[in-house]
């Protein structure tokens, strides 16, 4: 592996950094306090590219690859996380269409979701199970020439502005799951209520109702019972950038801490001569500069064409666990002020911790890990 970036890589970089600052950042604050969705701000990632960069060109894509994807993100994720996760929740349709979709189905649905024009989001926690697929509840039974779907869908993100979702479904009477593409116009697919959740405000997280949504066979996605394979593929790139969210965040939380230990005093001297103040943000910086090269590894990896999903499994346990770190330490060193809303280490400190819960908890990874270790 090579540790220096491209003259592409480090270009896509620059741009994703000059967006973020420029159009997110002053943005961020007011997403997480009002909870709305930034569609402006979602149209500008796909106007810009950076939502097809892995996927090749003959179906919406830049072909830049699983790096350079990371590398925007991370930019996107200084700014807010929550813009960043845009970005990658729409990569589970995408990868999962990618991988095992027909060629008719990548023209059809991957070509404009990689090239800005939809958005696509992924079904698949319920209210009882969020990581066991023996506990899915929704089912797909045939009908005609397709299939219709009943159950409840929790916690799917960007569910108001989706124009489709890859929604996994138990097989009616049969073992296994199907995953399909399914459009939200369809009659049925109902949008109940937001979820309030303390970070990643504005991701448009909703519970989901399926009241007999009919999808075409056309839209089942791989072969029947296949879709945990689907959906292990699918996700482990969302684990990947949810592992880098957590990277994007702490490092913004550097900065800010850095910033303030430079001005603010105490004793007559900044409190960033302190050395106490000092091992904190030593030991903030060698955990992010950890966090962030595992990411790379992983996304390096994945443009090698091999699996990551014990990969990805790693680096979102480490990245998450430094995220959450991160940013308490920053409250620290900003003390009280760290604690004012009107301040962004709040925010910082909320968001951190949805890294260690959302696409499966740190309990589960560590399963995952331990799994493949014995």
């Amino acid at each position: 592996m090579d540790f220096n970036l491209s003259e592409q890589e480090n270009m896509l970089q620059s741009l994703a950094g000059d967006f973020a600052t420029k159009e997110v950042l002053p943005k961020a604050a007011e997403i997480d306090r009002s909870g709305q969705f930034p569609i402006d701000l979602a149209r500008e990632i796909g106007k810009r590219g950076f939502q097809g960069l892995p996927y090749p060109a003959e179906y919406g894509g830049s072909g830049a690859g699983y790096v350079s994807f990371i590398l925007v993100l991370e930019q996107l994720c200084r700014a807010s996380m929550t813009v960043g996760a845009i970005m990658s929740v729409n990569t589970v349709p995408e990868e999962g269409i990618f991988r095992f979709g027909t060629e008719e189905q990548k023209k059809r649905f991957l070509t404009p979701l990689a090239g800005g024009e939809w958005l696509g989001g992924i079904g698949f926690t319920e209210a009882d199970t969020g990581s066991d697929p023996r506990a899915i509840t929704t089912t797909a039974r045939r009908s005609g020439k397709g299939f219709v779907i009943n159950g409840q869908k929790q916690f799917m993100a960007l569910a108001p502005v989706l124009n489709v979702v890859l929604l996994f479904a138990r097989r009616e009477k049969e073992a296994g799951l199907n995953a399909f593409i399914v459009d939200s116009s369809s009659s049925g697919f109902t949008l109940r209520e937001p979820c309030e959740t303390m970070g990643l405000r504005g991701l448009g997280t909703s519970v989901v109702y399926l009241d007999d949504v009919y999808v075409p066979k056309e839209n089942l996605i791989g072969e029947e019972g296949q879709g945990f394979d689907i959906l292990l593929e699918a996700i482990s790139v969302e684990r990947m950038s949810v592992a880098m969210q957590g990277v994007g965040v702490a490092q913004n939380a550097l900065e800010l801490s850095l910033d303030y230990a430079r001005e603010r005093k105490a004793m007559g001297r900044p409190i960033a001569r302190m050395q106490a103040i000092q091992q904190q943000l030593a030991e903030m910086a060698a955990r992010i500069e950890a966090a962030r090269w595992l990411v790379y590894r992983t996304a390096f990896l994945r443009d090698q064409g091999q699996s990551i999903q014990y990969e990805s499994s790693m680096a979102k346990l480490f990245a998450s666990q430094v995220a959450v770190d991160v940013t308490r330490m920053a409250m620290q060193v900003h003390g009280a002020y760290g604690t004012m809303k009107s301040l962004p280490v709040e925010r910082l400190y909320r968001d951190a911790k949805m890294t260690e819960i959302y696409v499966g908890i740190s309990e589960v990874h560590r399963s995952i890990i331990a799994n493949r270790l014995i």
